[in-house]
């Protein structure tokens, strides 16, 4: 391909340079499959031809790192997730207090919400940090993930604890270690899930910074 625009300026672009045509629902339940028309513009300076892209459509979520400062100490939970039995790992993962919007929810609300239904755990605004949003998987999905810390009395956790809603068959059982050993889980492969992994990578690089 000739490059006709030699501008090689980073993220030159934005929204406005694409055109959405048409987007259809193909599937409808919890969550839904929608195919975009669309075309966007070329690095090149020229416009793509008319481009179909199939975007799995699961809202948005939060990530809660439930962080114990003092006693340098994070919060785990462990629960069932389908998803990593086609890989053939282990399906019952090592994560952080995470969930779903839900109707009229602000991001805080959900990790506030998320923290007690999950971990029993009462958290304020004033106890959570914002960190990042990011994208999950944007080749095909559309969520944007809303990574918090939030900080919390290990002294009030209930280890061992098994919580979760029983209408979401959620059965979540509790881990409370020290940083460097969650760490060390990590190194092992023994955290899979890529939202508990960017977080634990974040805390390594910043909890002196707490």
């Amino acid at each position: 391909m000739n490059m006709l625009d030699k501008n090689t300026a980073m993220l030159r672009y934005s929204t406005s340079d694409v055109e959405v045509r048409t987007i259809e629902t193909q599937y409808q339940g919890f969550f839904a499959i929608n195919v975009y028309q669309l075309t966007h513009k070329l690095f090149s300076g020229k416009q793509s031809q008319l481009i179909q892209r199939e975007m799995f459509e699961r809202g948005d979520a939060v990530v809660v790192i439930p962080y114990d400062v003092k006693e340098d100490k994070v919060l785990l939970i462990e629960q069932f997730r389908p998803g990593a039995l086609r890989s053939n790992q282990n399906p019952w993962l090592l994560e952080f207090i995470a969930g779903m919007f839900g109707q009229d929810e602000s991001p805080i609300d959900v990790a506030i919400r998320e923290a007690k239904e999950e971990a029993d755990i009462q958290i304020t605004e004033k106890d959570i940090t914002p960190i990042m949003k990011y994208l999950s998987s944007p080749g095909g999905m559309s969520e944007c993930m809303h990574l918090y810390l939030a900080k919390i009395d290990s002294s009030q956790v209930d280890v061992g604890g098994v919580f979760g809603l029983d209408e979401e068959n959620e059965d979540i059982l509790l881990h409370l270690v020290p940083r460097e050993e969650a760490l060390a889980l990590l190194s092992a492969g023994k955290i899979t899930n890529a939202s508990t992994i960017i977080a634990l990578q974040w805390l390594a690089l910043n909890y002196q910074n707490l």
